[in-house]
């Protein structure tokens, strides 16, 4: 299977475990809406999805580091799907935990192995990681759409409908999965090959890594925040409009699927650190912009502020993946996985500030912290990308 086509399907399957992650805080609205659930209760549910993805996501990247699973990716992906399409069939609060948490935990599995095979699928290329980023992007702004149209619908009963995107996610990275197998079997043929062309990996960088998760850490806090209240918010500032809320949230995720594609174009150009410090210091404008610009304008801030925090993502997936190149799986499942996940972390103590104070108070310290990851980012170097070698990847991939 070529290179593109294994991206492609890479990134359609990213796109549908990551509808999971984005259909969490689609669901919010809703669980007020029939539960009345308060703000800290709903950011209970965030927390719920992301507590578990948080302790899963370096335990399988560290087995994954030891063990190739690809058997994960379609699993995972079915493990994700089935935690949301149960979380609104019962109406007990408990009961709804537990089940986006089993779908936290199946976000959690699949990406870093998701990771893993997508950078030998790319042959770690920067545009090829981007393009693979773009699909869980996608998969995050096809949520709040999603979720509308089958839960505005006919209410949270309708939730095992959300169940589709997970079979067919599961079906398509079947393909890239046998294409591995079978490039992996005819290396195995030609032991002189693999002999000759695999060398051991450079060294790891692990303050820079700690530094580079710091930055993701802050990134993660303002995306998660605002993913899990932007709706209620832009519902709020626009005069009780649901419509406002859902259309919010969908430029915010669109928006990331634009800064994606666009990391990896201007990575080629400039390097990877440069680019990303630069997006930091846009998104720290702009999220005081969401927060602070009154009408229709908000829009516009929302959507600059998640292309301000999606340039730096598939970037600092193979940063990270450079920095520990001993330990992919590992960085993989960090940059990717569970620095996204501590966001949900914070969101119940914004949910509390806003049941006392406001929304809009509470949302406002968000700007200060892509500042915070701009200054971190001033200190990171920009490491060598090794040269991509056909045999190596595969052994990679054993």
């Amino acid at each position: 299977m070529r290179r593109k086509a294994s991206i492609t399907l890479l990134s359609a399957g990213h796109a549908c475990v990551d509808l999971y992650q984005g259909a969490v805080a689609s669901l919010v609205p809703f669980f007020v809406a029939e539960r009345a659930y308060s703000y800290a209760a709903v950011s209970g549910i965030v927390l719920a999805a992301s507590l578990l993805s948080s302790v899963a996501q370096p335990v399988f990247g560290i087995l994954t580091d030891r063990r190739a699973m690809p058997w994960l990716l379609p699993v995972s992906t079915l493990l994700g799907g089935a935690g949301i399409a149960l979380s609104g069939v019962s109406d007990s609060y408990a009961l709804t935990l537990f089940f986006v948490a089993v779908s936290g935990v199946g976000v959690a599995a699949y990406h870093p192995e998701s990771a893993r095979v997508a950078r030998l699928a790319g042959r770690g290329s920067h545009r090829g990681m981007g393009w693979f980023s773009l699909g869980g992007n996608l998969g995050f702004a096809v949520a709040p759409l999603l979720v509308t149209a089958v839960v505005g619908a006919g209410g949270l009963r309708l939730t095992p409908l959300l169940a589709l995107p997970a079979l067919v996610g599961a079906v398509l990275c079947l393909p890239v999965l046998r294409a591995l197998e079978r490039q992996r079997r005819e290396q195995e043929g030609d032991t002189s090959a693999s002999r000759t062309t695999v060398s051991a990996p450079g060294a790891d960088d692990r303050a820079s890594f700690v530094r580079l998760s710091l930055a993701v850490v802050c990134r993660s806090v303002v995306f998660v925040g605002l993913s899990t209240f932007l709706s209620l918010f832009a519902t709020e500032r626009m005069g009780g409009s649901t419509a406002a809320g859902t259309v919010a949230l969908f430029v915010l995720y669109l928006g990331g699927a634009v800064g994606s594609v666009l990391g990896g174009v201007l990575a080629d150009r400039w390097d990877r650190v440069t680019v990303a410090r630069w997006a930091y210091l846009l998104a720290a404008g702009c999220v005081a912009g969401v927060v602070f610009v009154p009408g229709p304008a908000m829009y516009l801030c929302v959507a600059l502020t998640s292309a301000g925090l999606y340039v730096p993502f598939s970037l600092q997936v193979t940063l990270g993946q450079d920095y520990l190149p001993s330990r992919v799986g590992t960085a993989s499942g960090i940059t990717l996985g569970l620095t996204v996940s501590i966001g949900g972390l914070v969101s119940p103590l914004i949910g509390s500030l806003a049941d006392a104070i406001s929304l809009q108070a509470a949302l406002a310290p968000l700007a200060l912290l892509p500042v915070l990851s701009w200054l971190l980012f001033r200190t990171l170097p920009e490491p060598a990308v090794p040269e991509p070698a056909a045999p190596q990847a595969v052994d990679a991939a054993r």
